[in-house]
């Protein structure tokens, strides 16, 4: 059985920890809603973009003519998760690492490389039997445009060379800070929205100097702001989960110590008594 003084050293350090937790909740907190308000400030931009692209795709030709929308026999894959540079963030990168293992799989009888992002990634898939052609570490803690526009250029590159027909992101899309939603998104070749593709528009436009040119030109920005998009929804998503983990540590903390500190009172109430029973057995013994 534990003593006091071990008891008392353990709800001590119970709480210590109790205070890291909670701080790591504020901090979550607080890049949460930076991440929410640079999620939401790119939206507009990028479905303006969406909207234009869609339009200069309608006609049939524009599929075959530009070169990032041409769809090949599928031989070569590239898959690129996205995970955080640290743990403590609950299911955030397991669940990750799980949907890209099983999405490889899927393409069984096809090549199958990743382009890790965030440092559990590359640990995880280098440490195993999977073929790495290239990794981003560490671009979470100062996440900036620089490294989305790297990401893309990466990417177009090499589908454009012919060494990979697809290339997918596997992320965690931010819904709230208690829901991420794992998404598996096609990135290359390009597909343009379909719903924003069949819709009317009663203005006709003109395109100088022609709309395939102009596609080619407007596509590479569109794959920069989904990449970037796809990044800044990562980093919300996991600094959600933090939050959340962390404040599901904390609550535990507080409930340990409530039961350790009753642990100890009983342990010292029985203390007390056998105390008293031996002064009093000694007291008895003295009449004796």
């Amino acid at each position: 059985m534990a003593t006091l003084r071990e008891i008392r050293k353990r709800i001590s350090s119970v709480r210590s920890t109790q205070q890291i937790t909670k701080a790591m909740k504020m901090v979550a907190a607080a890049k949460l809603r930076r991440a929410q308000d640079n999620i939401v400030s790119i939206r507009p931009y990028a479905l303006e973009l969406k909207t234009l692209i869609s339009r200069l795709s309608a006609i049939p030709e524009a599929r075959t003519l530009s070169g990032l929308m041409v769809k090949r026999n599928v031989e070569n894959v590239l898959i690129v998760p996205v995970t955080g540079d640290r743990g403590l963030c609950g299911s955030f990168n397991s669940n990750i690492l799980r949907e890209a293992v099983r999405r490889a799989k899927n393409y069984s009888d096809m090549k199958v490389e990743f382009y890790t992002i965030g440092r559990k990634s590359y640990e995880f898939f280098s440490k195993r039997n999977f073929l790495v052609s290239d990794y981003k570490v560490n671009i979470f803690n100062h996440l900036a445009l620089d490294d989305a526009l790297s990401i893309s250029r990466d990417l177009v590159s090499v589908f454009e060379s012919g060494k990979f027909d697809r290339v997918e992101f596997v992320y965690n899309e931010f819904k709230s800070a208690v829901q991420q939603n794992v998404i598996i998104e096609q990135f290359l070749p390009f597909v343009p929205d379909e719903e924003l593709t069949e819709s009317k528009s009663d203005v006709d436009y003109i395109y100088e100097p022609d709309n395939i040119s102009i596609l080619n030109q407007v596509i590479p920005k569109d794959l920069n702001i989904q990449v970037w998009r796809i990044l800044l929804e990562s980093n919300a998503a996991e600094q959600g989960a933090r939050m959340t983990a962390m404040e599901n540590a904390t609550e535990n903390a507080e409930e340990m110590v409530g039961k350790l500190t009753m642990f100890y009172n009983r342990a010292r109430q029985a203390a007390i008594t056998t105390e008293i029973s031996e002064i009093v057995g000694g007291a008895e013994a003295l009449k004796d």
